[in-house]
């Protein structure tokens, strides 16, 4: 039996989780808690060592831990994309990311390139780290 014929009990997701190291853990998670909120996602936990974002009620599926002095956000290529509820919620994130002290890296918009119904935003955090909004 390979893995592709397991039958899981529930749907699962490609990911488990992704840690981000930062420059200030204040500061970092002042704007993540900013840009998720209009996508739904909360803090939920935080410690002096760390803060975790995902669904209310969940576990984290994104994890910010203080590095300063050793942040290096990934180069040409990588981003992190999260799944926004509507067209409107990925206007709220770039405005929220805007106001948090990100920066644009691609205003709301259809991306017909991508799909007929790909709705995206891009924006940088304080760190570098290249992030999107998209609602298909």
């Amino acid at each position: 039996m390979t893995v592709a014929d397991a039958s899981p009990a529930r749907t699962r997701s490609l990911l488990g989780h992704l840690s981000f190291g930062v420059e200030n853990l204040a500061r970092s998670a002042a704007f993540y808690d900013s840009v998720l909120e209009p996508l739904g996602f909360v803090r939920v936990w935080d410690s002096p060592k760390g803060v975790g974002y995902g669904s209310p009620g969940g576990g984290d599926k994104l994890s910010l831990f203080p590095r300063p002095g050793e942040v290096r956000a990934p180069g040409a290529g990588f981003h992190l994309a999260f799944d926004a509820p509507s067209p409107a919620a990925v206007d709220a994130f770039h405005a929220a990311a805007l106001h948090a002290g990100g920066t644009d890296s691609g205003r709301p918009g259809l991306r017909a390139h991508y799909g007929p119904s790909y709705y995206a935003a891009f924006v940088i955090d304080p760190d570098g780290y290249k992030l999107e909004a998209v609602h298909q």
